[in-house]
């Protein structure tokens, strides 16, 4: 019997009528569904589901649905790092590029039950702003990025290993990983990868050069930046999105690659590229097609 997880967000307003039809389908196809015990009350009614705390009852699970936009997939992967559970996303969100099934496809839930589908093993990259004794630790799956605040444009230098990859004025840089390169990298004019890559995207946001271009390395570098802002508060850090927090003058940031990584369940063949096209592609081809 499969053990699958439901991790919703209300925030997106048509979750919650997608989680409960996932909740009845996947009884019916004889899964044991379980979920967060903060969510009794939008449940009740449905005595199939078992509850406990989500960091204790993903340790159990086979499978965890993430139903959301991709934030959510990301805060999901996240949470199930040390887990041996897969990840699968229902897009109730905007974008969902991320995501391997909409709310009209949930028919496609049954191949779960028959194995029909294959795993996106995805990296996950790591960080720490070393600032005196202290180091405060971030994990992404999609990107950390430093930029200034308001736009403000700054000077920092890079190096991959020991060796200097270069002096930057720009409003930033965004460190990314394949899984990244469609989200804020994209938007600062990196390349798409491919999402089963072992890289790490350097990209910088608007930078005051004619030259400048995103740079691929290794995914066993380490990426260290240093910034010559002379106040630390016009200078921030944000890991996938998330609260962004000060990056001090005489502080360092490193990022490597993670020791965990995430495997996320597609249900239809060829999903990146399909997703590139129907997703990423319809302000040229038209949002009616």
């Amino acid at each position: 019997m499969l053990r699958i997880a439901i991790y919703p967000n209300f925030q997106k307003k048509r979750a919650l009528p997608c989680a409960q039809e996932v909740c009845t389908r996947l009884h019916a196809l004889g899964a044991e569904v379980w979920m967060d015990t903060g969510l009794t009350e939008e449940f009740a009614g449905m005595d199939f589901i078992r509850y406990d705390a989500f960091p204790t009852l993903v340790q159990r699970m086979d499978i965890v649905i993430a139903i959301g936009g991709d934030g959510t997939m990301l805060r999901c992967a996240k949470a199930m790092l040390g887990s041996r559970a897969v990840l699968l996303g229902i897009n109730t969100g905007t974008l969902g590029f991320m995501a391997g099934l909409e709310p009209g496809e949930l028919n496609l839930l049954e191949r779960l039950f028959r194995g029909e589908y294959y795993l996106s093993q995805r990296i996950l990259i790591d960080g720490a702003l070393e600032c005196g004794s202290e180091v405060t630790h971030f994990t992404a799956l999609n990107d950390i990025a430093v930029s200034g605040v308001y736009g403000k444009v700054f000077d920092f230098s890079v190096f991959s290993d020991d060796h200097m990859i270069g002096r930057y004025r720009a409003d930033g840089m965004v460190c990314s990983t394949p899984t990244g390169s469609t989200a804020y990298a994209l938007s600062a004019g990196g390349p798409l990868m491919e999402p089963e890559l072992s890289l790490i995207e350097i990209t910088l946001i608007c930078p005051h050069s004619l030259f400048n271009r995103p740079l691929l390395l290794s995914a066993d570098r380490t990426v260290t930046i240093r910034h010559a802002a002379d106040d630390s508060r016009d200078i921030i850090l944000s890991a996938d999105g998330e609260r962004p927090v000060p990056f001090p003058p005489d502080a360092q940031l490193t990022i490597r690659r993670s020791e965990s990584m995430v495997s996320i369940i597609h249900l239809h063949s060829g999903s990146f590229y399909d997703a590139v096209s129907r997703k990423l592609m319809q302000s040229i081809k038209g949002f009616g097609e």
